[in-house]
């Protein structure tokens, strides 16, 4: 009787184990009473699938979290494959977070999906969103198409005029304002900023990412700026085999108008569903590439935010962001299907 459980746990235990559709990371000791974060990716070009379980495992071990991290998944091989952009499995757990992090692109999810998401904004509760997360959707039919980027309603005072991004961030993707893998960028402190706490720990310059500044429609934020994005020019070579594509951190600022003014790469914003909805606090910032977390300072940057959002004190040194594990990050760019196909990336094998 023994060895036949035993037979059966290995083969379907195991099977389980490499179909499961998430991952999931300080689950193990008195869970119930941690704050539990969910970290939804699904991004085609910056590489979430790795930035996403980085930083749950600090979340976890360092600060005590319960976080879940959530893949785009192809249903026909249970393969990670940002390509997919109608299937992200477990949204369900929004039911119950305590914040949404959030770095998709371009999702069409299903109705059934998306009223987690809905949800989820309706109550208030505090969302944390990197980069493409501005035009985190693209729903073209269903109950949703609000939330996609390019909804346009007649009135541009309307909560939804740019989306799930205007609501949330105020404004949805614009355009890149530097120049796309030849221009990175450095974080500047805002000039009545940096007292503030979620900047405790990082110095005035010390963030920097190969990833460009987005242009926002400044004019138009309601936000409280914390970060201006100062673009660089890229001194050496361009080198398409390198994750930073021959730019560094010791790059010279670009003279002419893209610094003139810097535009905002991170802010906070209140938001409000405009159905009834709760009163509820978002960070944003438009970095947040694999490549752009390899720098301690935005790292920082995300999980002080994460103290912030969640009313905890942020220490005054900041927060502690070493790795745990190893993390490998690859450059930013769009991949294709048939890459993730052949790759046949599971859950597990990020975890």
């Amino acid at each position: 009787m023994r060895s036949c459980l035993l037979i059966y746990l290995v083969c379907f235990g195991f099977a389980n184990l490499n179909s499961q559709e998430w991952i999931t990371y300080g689950d193990n000791e008195n869970s119930g009473k941690k704050k539990h974060i969910v970290l939804i990716s699904g991004d085609e070009e910056y590489r979430s699938e790795e930035s996403m379980p980085m930083l749950a495992k600090i979340l976890a071990k360092e600060h005590g979290y319960k976080c879940t991290v959530l893949f785009a998944i192809d249903p026909q091989t249970g393969n990670v494959n940002p390509e997919v952009n109608n299937n992200i499995p477990g949204l369900h757990f929004l039911r119950t977070a305590d914040l949404m992090l959030i770095n998709t692109r371009w999702r069409q999810l299903p109705d059934h999906q998306m009223r987690y998401i809905d949800d989820y904004i309706r109550s208030g509760r505090p969302v944390l969103g990197l980069r493409t997360s501005n035009h985190g959707f693209k729903n073209e039919e269903g109950s949703y198409v609000h939330y996609s980027s390019e909804y346009q309603s007649e009135d541009p005072d309307h909560p939804w005029y740019r989306g799930f991004g205007g609501l949330l961030f105020g404004d949805h993707y614009v355009r890149h304002h530097g120049k796309h893998k030849h221009e990175s960028t450095r974080g500047i402190f805002v000039e009545n900023a940096p007292g503030h706490k979620i900047l405790r720990g990082i110095g005035d310059g010390e963030i920097w990412g190969p990833t460009d500044v987005y242009g926002c429609r400044v004019s138009h934020l309601p936000i409280t700026p914390l970060l201006l994005g100062q673009v660089l020019e890229r001194k050496g070579e361009f080198d398409d085999d390198d994750r930073f594509f021959g730019m560094r951190p010791s790059d010279q600022p670009l003279e002419g108008k893209k610094n003139n003014p810097m535009l905002p790469v991170a802010w906070l914003k209140n938001y409000q569903h405009p159905d009834n909805g709760q009163q509820g606090l978002a960070f944003h910032t438009s970095m947040g590439s694999s490549t752009d977390l390899e720098n301690e300072g935005l790292r920082r940057l995300v999980v002080n935010a994460v103290y912030f959002l969640l009313d905890r004190r942020i220490p005054k040194g900041g927060t502690k962001v070493d790795y745990v594990g190893d993390y490998k990050t690859s450059a930013y760019g769009f991949m294709g299907k048939e890459y993730w196909d052949k790759r046949g990336l599971k859950p597990i094998d990020l975890k």
